[in-house]
C-alpha cells in the first residue's frame, strides 16, 4: 500500500513538472498577434461597446482560448467579424494569443 502511495505521489510531481512544458505558450508572440485585435478590443483589452467587441482584459487564458476555438469552429459561436482573423491562426497561435490576453 505504501509503495502505491509513493508511486502516485511521484507520478503526480513529475506530471505537474512536465505539463507546463508540453503546453508552453509564448506571450511575446501573442503580443504580436494581438496587434490585429487592437482596432476592436483596444490596446489594453478594454473592449468597444459601439463595435460590440467585449472586454478581454482580466480573462483567464483557458477561457479566451475556448472562446477563440468556438468562434473559429463556428459551431457554438458565430462571429463573422472574427472569422477572417481566426482563420489565419493555428492552435498554437491561439494559445499564445490567449496567454498574452490573460496578462492584460
Amino acid at each position: 500500500m505504501n509503495s502505491m502511495k509513493l508511486f502516485l505521489f511521484t507520478f503526480s510531481i513529475i506530471t505537474c513538472s512536465i505539463s507546463p512544458l508540453l503546453h508552453a505558450q509564448d506571450a511575446a508572440k501573442g503580443a504580436e498577434l494581438y496587434k490585429q485585435c487592437i482596432a476592436c478590443h483596444g490596446e489594453k483589452g478594454d473592449g468597444n461597446l459601439a463595435q460590440k467587441a467585449p472586454r478581454l482584459a482580466g480573462q483567464h487564458d483557458w477561457y479566451v482560448l475556448k472562446q477563440l476555438q468556438d468562434i473559429k469552429a463556428g459551431v457554438t459561436r458565430k462571429n463573422p467579424v472574427m472569422i477572417p482573423f481566426l482563420n489565419k491562426l493555428n492552435e498554437q497561435d491561439m494559445k499564445d494569443l490567449a496567454a498574452y490576453i490573460s496578462k492584460l
